[in-house]
């Protein structure tokens, strides 16, 4: 067998209650990756459709094989998540039944070196997971200003040496511009004091995820995302989404949080005025976690939260 198809998605059995999948529906994965909560919504639809969406055409291209049997009713899609409601217009349908989006980013992206995603193996700094997209990691690095680095840094990696990281990078890029995954490593870990150096994780990680995050606008695509993807459900339709880091996992929960409230008159009006109805009802207060299970069999389960809201 080979080695994709071994691959075991994130909460999958979850995702697929969640969904509360009916074979003559139809389904959207948001995120295709490597096909592998597709498999499992295909293999469940007899006249039912799934439309595979995904910003990497590499992922749309291997979907050819791993969703070879279920093809029939599969549509792919090379567009970036946050267009779902464009996505769903242009297919001519008036909505679907169900929305899957893993905000992961997926493994053979990371595990492909040259795609400059890893502080593991040298490579040209990249990290677009649309490579039609024109912003890099190497136009933040040498382009953006050390306030901004350092704004992006704490923001979207939670790195406490933001500033001497932000400060370090600026000063190297002067004498010349940084150009690989590893001269950006090296920079890093010289701004960072020695205790930072010796804890569990790699120094680089919070500032790579960070940088990953403003090259491909990840969070604002999150906030567009569940904008969009909520008028585009039947009633009766499920929305699930897998979050990986806490701020991502804030703009799921708050969102899905304000289409679930009512009525948002001031307590002392006698009547609603605001005729404001919600639109959709939180399936779950609480996220999904992994279980103890899949955490021994995938340790990179281990941030995973999933929040799944039915619409009205």
């Amino acid at each position: 067998m080979s080695e994709h198809f071994t691959h075991k998605p994130v909460l999958l059995e979850e995702c697929i209650q969640g969904l509360n999948i009916r074979p003559e529906g139809i389904y959207l994965d948001g995120t295709l990756g490597r096909a592998g909560h597709s498999r499992e919504i295909a293999r469940r639809l007899t006249t039912g459709r799934l439309i595979c969406v995904d910003r990497d055409q590499a992922a749309l291209d291997a979907a050819q094989e791993r969703l070879a049997d279920w093809m029939d009713r599969v549509t792919l899609i090379h567009s970036n998540f946050d267009r779902v409601g464009e996505i769903v217009q242009r297919l001519g349908l008036s909505g679907v039944d169900g929305m899957l989006f893993d905000l992961g980013v997926s493994s053979p992206q990371l595990d492909d070196g040259s795609r400059g995603f890893s502080y593991m193996a040298d490579a040209p700094l990249d990290m677009r997971m649309d490579r039609d997209e024109g912003l890099t990691a190497a136009d933040v690095v040498n382009t953006w200003s050390q306030e901004e680095l350092r704004r992006i840094l704490y923001q979207y990696g939670e790195e406490r040496c933001a500033p001497q990281i932000a400060a370090a990078i600026v000063r190297r890029r002067e004498d010349k511009p940084i150009e690989t995954t590893l001269e950006l490593v090296e920079v890093i870990k010289s701004a960072m004091p020695a205790k930072a150096l010796r804890e569990k994780q790699h120094p680089a990680k919070r500032s790579f995820q960070a940088i990953r995050i403003a090259v491909n606008d990840e969070l604002a695509s999150v906030e567009r995302m569940l904008q969009h993807a909520v008028p585009k459900l039947n009633p009766g339709g499920r929305l699930a989404v897998i979050t990986f880091h806490s701020l991502e996992d804030r703009i799921v929960k708050n969102s899905l949080s304000e289409f679930a409230k009512g009525c948002i008159c001031p307590p002392d009006f006698p009547v609603c005025v605001c005729g404001r109805k919600p639109q959709v009802r939180l399936v779950n207060r609480k996220p999904t976690l992994p279980s103890e299970q899949e955490l021994q069999e995938n340790p990179r389960a281990r941030s995973a939260k999933l929040r799944v809201a039915e619409k009205l």
